[in-house]
């Protein structure tokens, strides 16, 4: 009769410490270039389907998209805060750098989401985005999911 108190037990406490983990910046709020493949990874140009790297847990990509680095991040975190259980965890449009943290519904798991953008030439800016799970081997494709939605609303 212990054995099921003993499961439940595990599960409530391996679902708090899943929700409510602590989030360290310093960890999650990385320059996403450094998840770029090896040989690098091609800039997917407007109009183009976006060309995303994956791993079982991560997906990178890197987009072009038309104004400033600050205008496409102001717009990309206000599609990242519509995103349901999706919260700003660090940076700023104006600092160039934002990381969110969306989580899953059943048990709230977090995945990371950080964007960097740079000018390289005026009037258009490009994007590297990372999405990467902090928990399990398998993000079960739903990063690249995420990048895919919120870059088709971008």
């Amino acid at each position: 009769m212990a054995v099921p108190w003993l499961v439940l037990a595990t599960l409530v406490a391996g679902g708090a410490y899943v929700r409510l983990a602590p989030s360290d910046p310093s960890v999650w709020h990385i320059d996403p270039s450094m998840a770029l493949p090896a040989g690098g990874l091609p800039v997917t140009r407007p109009g183009q389907a976006p060309q995303i790297a994956t791993t079982q847990n991560t997906a990178v990509v890197r987009v072009e998209m038309p104004g400033s680095a600050p205008e496409v991040l102001a717009r990309l975190d206000a599609i990242a805060l519509a995103t349901p259980r999706t919260t700003r965890l660090a940076g700023s449009p104006e600092q160039g750098r934002i990381t969110w943290i969306t989580r899953s519904a059943l048990w709230g798991f977090p995945d990371y989401t950080t964007a960097q953008a740079a000018t390289p030439q005026e009037g258009s800016t490009e994007v590297t985005l990372l999405a990467r799970s902090r928990f399990g081997k398998s993000d079960l494709g739903v990063n690249a999911a995420r990048l895919r939605e919120w870059l088709s609303r971008l």
